[in-house]
């Protein structure tokens, strides 16, 4: 019996949810494409994909369930929904946004936002500023703020420098 993660996000591609899948599997650890299923006969005078063509592809991001569906051009990414990336360090940081910014066209936005090739926001998140963020001393967790909204790619030694003061 399969069995199925209770909640996963289905992600709608214009015919690149295979190719996005393999990018994303190269990009974070413990990651795999567990399945591939193909457009059939049935159903083409309302899908009008052609037979054989990738429906879905299910895939793990470091154990995190997805599908990818090949909707068509119907509907296309936009920041409403994005992918929060938690980071223990700089490098980690690096890494992601680096190689989720790879392959262009890609916007990097403000306060650590990268939006992929295919369109997929994703936050990219050091786990040390949103401790700091959430400081009960709010002298220092606004200063880390208003450090973080004058970023793209986030640094945590400079935000670590606003929490504290330094100039």
């Amino acid at each position: 019996m399969l069995h199925a993660q209770k909640l996963t996000p289905c992600l709608w591609f214009n015919g690149q949810a295979e190719e996005a899948a393999k990018f994303y599997c190269a990009i974070f650890d413990h990651s795999k494409i567990t399945a591939i299923t193909h457009y059939g006969k049935a159903g083409q005078e309302q899908h009008g994909q052609p037979e054989g063509s990738v429906l879905t592809v299910s895939f793990e991001l470091d154990g995190q369930t997805f599908t990818g569906l090949n909707g068509g051009p119907a509907f296309t990414f936009n920041e409403a929904i994005s992918f929060q990336v938690n980071c223990q360090t700089q490098e980690e940081v690096d890494h992601f946004w680096g190689r989720l910014a790879d392959g262009g066209p890609v916007e990097a936005q403000q306060c650590g936002w990268v939006k992929d090739k295919y369109g997929v926001s994703w936050q990219i998140v050091p786990i040390a500023m949103m401790e700091m963020l959430k400081d009960p001393d709010t002298t220092k967790s606004q200063r880390a703020m208003a450090a973080m909204m004058q970023m793209k790619k986030l640094n945590i030694a400079e935000l670590q420098r606003a929490f504290d003061g330094e100039n």
